[in-house]
């Protein structure tokens, strides 16, 4: 699939192993999944731009590299993604962060906005939209439209999560074939409920502990 990558990376295996164990308590849940997205922004990460800057060692002079140009926003889908948050900043801790807000109406089953907060400049950022889950897609299309609606560029924005199903990357590539998406893992499929099989259950019920 175009624009879709499955990070395999030994920790990032074992730490999912842990998450889809349906014994793992709240505490360590939200750990692992700070560690995955740390791990996930590593590898996503690869492409931001370098310059050339004149730096003095303790031993002297020398021309060194630092990051450039765009700076990054994370944007989180409330409320499962707030879970990836504080991973990704301890890799990239200038990132700045925005929100957005959606709930599914019962009756359409289609993603509602009720909340969005965003950086200034979006056209001048790198944007991280995340969720720990890519399930029906319904989400992530809404939050990148949200981000692109304030003036983000297509071409700037990724979406990275920790469990994707088929169907999700089908309906982003669909709506959205510009954005690259991350995952730790591609799932076989959605049940009839729309969860993700194997799958890791609720993300959100898992990370605050309202199961």
């Amino acid at each position: 699939m175009e624009n879709f990558h499955v990070l395999k990376h030994p920790l990032i295996e074992h730490k999912l192993t842990i998450l889809r164990d349906k014994n793992t308590g709240t505490k360590d849940f939200r750990e692992l999944v700070n560690e995955v997205a740390r791990l996930l922004a590593y590898e996503v990460s690869r492409d931001l731009p370098l310059e050339e800057v004149e730096i003095e060692t303790p031993i002297g002079k020398t021309i060194q590299k630092t990051l450039t140009g765009k700076k990054v926003v994370v944007v989180p889908i409330l409320r499962a993604g707030l879970g990836m948050v504080d991973g990704i900043l301890d890799l990239i801790p200038a990132a700045r962060v925005g929100h957005v807000g959606l709930y599914r109406d019962e009756e359409t089953m289609q993603p509602v906005e009720y909340f969005v907060k965003m950086p200034n400049n979006l056209e001048d950022r790198h944007m991280y939209v995340v969720d720990p889950m890519l399930a029906t897609g319904g989400s992530a299309i809404a939050a990148i439209d949200s981000v692109l609606e304030r003036g983000a560029k297509i071409e700037n924005i990724k979406f990275i999560c920790v469990v994707a199903a088929p169907e999700g990357i089908k309906a982003l590539q669909e709506a959205h074939p510009e954005v690259e998406i991350y995952t730790a893992a591609l799932d076989e499929k959605l049940n009839d409920d729309a969860y993700i099989v194997p799958g890791l259950g609720d993300a959100g019920d898992r990370l605050y502990g309202t199961l």
